[in-house]
């Protein structure tokens, strides 16, 4: 990959194709808290079907409990703050771990990295469809297609998002529609609230742009999955997959408390 601009902080790339998420999810932790380089994880699709958390997400809240343990849907909790999301072989993910120092426009803030988040995904949308960053999701007018979630150290953080570029209504089905939303969802459930990135832009297109925006700020380097350094430091390790006997304890207590109310 060529350089365009010199001067520039250097940012590894590394492009995977149906990497497991959990996966994905751990690799990204590891870099985060013991690489000290800019890293953009490019994953085109997951192998199957998870439900993913945020780091204080409670299941019981978020996820059709009944259904998932029925058809032993992993559920995960990951090291990042944010919503809880359903992902496939049909959701993009992109995850950018940066340097604060390398980003110095960038304030060490949710609000100031999902502005600058904002602006990158600008030149990728540029001319298609109404894009705007509302509130804490990416959006075509008022129907979101990218939903972030962040991480921010001392000294490093990372913005990454699931895109949907297609979705399975019976896989939505599992997500329970959360307390607290964005404002301008106005109580739309999933399927009216968001859309289908495949209406908007082509699948490998997307990627090239997305790539050539980051590239507008950093030097690339790209880098296969097998070059990544494995000799980074013990971490911290907070992404795990949530056990059925976990998924099963939390469906009996949620069942006895919703007994105990009805009674009351």
């Amino acid at each position: 990959m060529s350089v365009k601009r010199v001067g520039l902080p250097l940012m590894n790339v590394v492009k995977l194709r149906g990497t497991p998420i959990l996966q994905q999810l751990l690799l990204e932790e590891r870099l985060l808290r013991s690489s000290s380089a800019n890293w953009c994880i490019v994953n085109d699709g997951t192998n199957l079907p998870n439900i993913v958390m945020g780091l204080s997400g409670k299941p019981c809240e978020l996820v059709e409990l009944e259904p998932v343990i029925r058809d032993q849907v992993p559920v995960i909790k990951r090291f990042t703050g944010g919503g809880t999301v359903i992902v496939d072989e049909n959701t993009l993910f992109v995850s950018l771990i940066c340097n604060r120092n390398d980003v110095p426009d960038v304030q060490p803030y949710p609000r100031s990295v999902m502005a600058w988040s904002g602006s990158l995904y600008s030149q990728v949308f540029n001319g298609i469809g109404d894009f705007q960053l509302r509130e804490n999701d990416y959006v075509f007018g008022d129907r979101k297609f990218g939903g972030n979630a962040q991480s921010i150290t001392r000294n490093r953080w990372i913005h990454h998002t699931s895109f949907l570029w297609d979705y399975s209504e019976s896989n939505m089905a599992y997500l329970k529609l959360p307390s607290r939303v964005p404002q301008y969802r106005l109580e739309r459930d999933h399927t009216d609230f968001v859309c289908r990135m495949k209406d908007y832009i082509e699948r490998a297109g997307f990627i090239e742009k997305t790539i050539k925006a980051v590239g507008t700020q950093f030097m690339l380097k790209e880098l296969s999955f097998d070059e990544i350094d494995d000799s980074c430091r013990e971490h911290l390790e907070t992404t795990r997959l949530l056990t059925l006997d976990e998924l099963k304890e939390t469906l009996a207590k949620t069942t006895q408390n919703e007994s105990i109310a009805q009674a009351v």
